[in-house]
């Protein structure tokens, strides 16, 4: 009986203590169980390191998947569910080969990878004349006479004034995305682009690319920073030298693929939705550590924080492993549309792609009442580095969700290293720092937490 009375007294103080908790308490403590207990690392190091690689289509993804559904299930969320989907299924192939045939220089191997989407050379490859162009509008007064039988080597860096390296991929990236189609309009058999880093190295970045309808399909590949300037060079000498490009990529069939999805009940207000989330899909050339592993552990850590500490939400609070935000945005696509047909009410989606770095801030919903808000509670924030909310918007898996009027948010860590790994052979766990990592789980935990105590409208 003693121990029952016990129990029960030591219940109703741990109720008080959260009733009775100020937002700047509770806040302390969400850091202060991240940082002494958190499971950010060891998530990240198990889907990085021993899932490894999952690009949509792949047997890595179908593993990322069950791992997903497992961890969430094994911390206990209230209900963990797959949600079906078709993806996308892309294979790289064989590695690729990529030389300067010079004669002044000889014979140059430069590092080179198919970008995804990209058709394959054929066996015996590619071998032409190039030219280089820095715009679509150079390209245009080139015209057919000058590109045509020729490989487009498109070589705009991506701007280092601008302080945002987001911004900067955002001004080169049209490259990466519609360069191959801009080039075969005017007659062009390859287009090779520029990796988009922000500093000069060996290795080459993937990321998608388009086919734009009734344009011939080229074969389109990138090159290594450090590459690019050397052709550069190069052809300022030599004009007319030649490249080859062999890669043996092929596009198959769509095949089966699931969204991961595990909530926690809300308490008073269960029909309300607040969602975080990452993409759950990687490139095939490395582990995907910081995009957007980090993204999907921080979004269940968000979760797994909450029931540890005895926090009960008055909202729901639902994790989301979006599925082939790389090459298709199939998974943020199917989630908004099941999210309609269900009529379910989000109040609020955060994700998490920009990498598992030094927390800096949120970028903040459109709408003026919710903006307001969430700025709000910049003096709640602030203490854990939290300063920056000037960026309006959300991200690529969560926009649809936009034309259902849900507000969007992002979680925003120091983004000036992030270039150097996005889309690389070496976006892998070592390049990630644990207590950073910790860092941005707790944030996103914080901003959760100040949600659902007050919503943002």
């Amino acid at each position: 009986m003693i121990k029952s009375l016990l129990s029960s007294f030591l219940l109703c103080v741990g109720f008080v203590a959260w009733s009775q908790s100020n937002e700047e308490a509770v806040i302390r403590q969400i850091f202060d169980h991240a940082l002494r207990k958190g499971k950010s690392y060891e998530m990240l190091y198990d889907l990085s390191v021993n899932v490894g690689p999952r690009l949509s289509g792949s047997p890595g993804a179908a593993a990322a998947v069950e791992w997903s559904r497992q961890v969430m299930t094994d911390f206990g969320f209230d209900t963990v569910w797959l949600q079906p989907l078709m993806v996308p299924h892309w294979v790289r192939g064989q590695k690729e080969t990529g030389r300067i045939n010079s004669k002044r220089s000889g014979t140059v191997d430069i590092n080179v990878c198919a970008l995804g989407g990209s058709i394959g050379t054929g066996p015996n490859g590619i071998a032409a004349n190039v030219v280089e162009v820095k715009s679509f509008d150079e390209l245009k007064i080139l015209g057919t006479k000058g590109v045509q039988g020729k490989i487009v080597f498109f070589n705009r860096p991506l701007d280092p004034t601008k302080i945002n390296t987001f911004a900067a991929y955002g001004g080169a990236v049209d490259q990466r995305a519609s360069g191959a189609s801009e080039a075969a309009k005017y007659g062009a058999v390859a287009a090779l682009v520029r990796s988009m880093g922000s500093n000069l190295e060996d290795y080459p970045h993937t990321g998608s690319m388009r086919y734009a309808p009734n344009v011939v399909k080229i074969p389109a590949l990138a090159i290594s920073t450090k590459h690019a300037e050397q052709l550069s060079r190069l052809l300022k000498e030599e004009p007319d030298l030649q490249i080859y490009l062999e890669n043996h990529s092929v596009t198959l069939e769509d095949v089966p693929s699931y969204n991961v999805i595990g909530e926690i009940r809300g308490s008073q207000f269960p029909e309300e939705i607040i969602v975080v989330g990452g993409h759950l899909d990687s490139w095939d050339l490395a582990q995907g550590a910081h995009d957007d592993g980090a993204g999907c552990v921080q979004s269940i850590e968000v979760v797994r924080l909450f029931k540890q500490m005895g926090y009960r939400p008055k909202r729901t609070i639902r994790a989301v492993m979006f599925m082939n935000e790389e090459n298709g945005l199939r998974g943020g696509l199917k989630y908004a549309e099941q999210a309609a047909l269900k009529k379910e009410k989000h109040i609020a989606a955060i994700e998490s792609d920009r990498g598992g770095f030094v927390p800096r801030g949120f970028t903040v919903p459109t709408d003026e009442k919710a903006k307001a808000r969430v700025r709000s509670w910049k003096p709640l924030l602030e203490p854990y580095g939290l300063s920056d909310f000037s960026t309006e918007g959300g991200g690529a898996d969560i926009g649809p969700l936009a034309n259902q009027g849900v507000p969007l948010l992002g979680f925003l860590p120091d983004s000036q290293r992030y270039f150097n790994y996005h889309h690389t052979p070496e976006d892998t766990i070592d390049k990630v720092d644990k207590r950073e990592l910790e860092l941005g789980s707790a944030s996103m935990a914080a901003l959760v937490y100040l949600i659902d105590q007050y919503g943002l409208k």
